[in-house]
């Protein structure tokens, strides 16, 4: 896709961070932009920012992990504006936190904004776009942690592979059919988001439940520590959507925005290949 003026695009988790930014960028191209978040109010104050740039954006509150909350967005994109051209799978959250300590609420909570919530998107906005037979194209937003593995936010590497393994094999289905829409992975490392806040916008089936020791524990504290200081210390958020766009300009698969971490992906693939175990000092240094 090299045109975007004039036609839609859809963006999950649109009231903040990349979301956001992809909102903007979109609009700045002379897209007519959907924007869905399940923070309502966040929302507002986006789509108001959103509004400034283009005239022609609607808001749409949404629960990603919620299969008819999708199937809900797709109707009220086509209703105001036909078509769907450009689909933004971006919602997610973060749980930190050792997989036998955490809840198994968090692990719901993250398995369904992560997973689910892509796989929802996927199978909702293909046959759309497919109807269509324009050309389209889908961003998946995953993260450099599909991609490396960690001793930091185990879930969260859990969903994001899950994310890139997702991607991948859909597209070579897409490509396998000749089909008519092209798909991207984003894999960022840290940014500064506002994923860090992601708590305050649980469904409220996730709600955090303060009678939890958990939620005292030092462990817990410590996590909320570590993803404050990996997100605030992040890359600046504003070259986002401009790197993205131009990615989908190109046809590119595998968008990186961190060079710094290509070494570590490579010495993954490395470790397996040769059948060695993973090595726990290259974190130490």
């Amino acid at each position: 896709m090299k045109e975007f003026k004039n036609k839609v695009a859809v963006i999950t988790g649109a009231a903040n961070g990349i979301g956001l930014e992809l909102s903007k960028e979109a609009a700045k191209r002379g897209m007519k932009v959907v924007m869905a978040d399940i923070a309502e109010n966040d929302l507002n104050i986006a789509f108001d920012e959103v509004k400034k740039i283009s005239s022609e954006v609607i808001k749409v509150v949404t629960d990603v992990t919620i299969f008819e909350d999708m199937v809900d967005l797709s109707k009220k994109a086509t209703d105001s504006f036909e078509k769907v051209d450009l689909f933004f799978n971006n919602a997610g959250v973060v749980v930190p936190g050792p997989i036998w300590e955490i809840p198994n609420k968090d692990i719901d909570y993250i398995m369904q904004s992560n997973v689910y919530s892509i796989a929802y998107g996927l199978k909702v906005f293909i046959p759309l776009m497919m109807k269509q037979g324009t050309p389209a194209h889908i961003v998946n937003t995953a993260s450099v942690a599909g991609l490396l593995s960690s001793p930091g936010m185990p879930t969260y590497h859990m969903t994001k592979f899950a994310n890139v393994g997702l991607s991948e094999s859909v597209n070579y289905q897409l490509r396998a059919i000749n089909s008519n829409i092209k798909m991207s992975v984003y894999c960022p490392g840290f940014i500064q988001t506002d994923l860090n806040h992601c708590d305050k916008r649980r469904p409220k089936r996730f709600e955090i439940d303060k009678n939890d020791p958990y939620y005292t524990s030092q462990t817990y504290k410590d996590g909320l520590k570590r993803a404050d200081h990996v997100i605030n210390t992040g890359i600046p958020i504003d070259s986002v959507g401009m790197s993205v766009f131009q990615a989908i300009e190109d046809e590119q698969f595998y968008i990186l925005t961190h060079p710094q971490y290509n070494p570590v992906i490579g010495l993954r693939v490395k470790t397996i290949l040769e059948g060695k175990n993973p090595d726990i000092s290259i974190f130490k240094k």
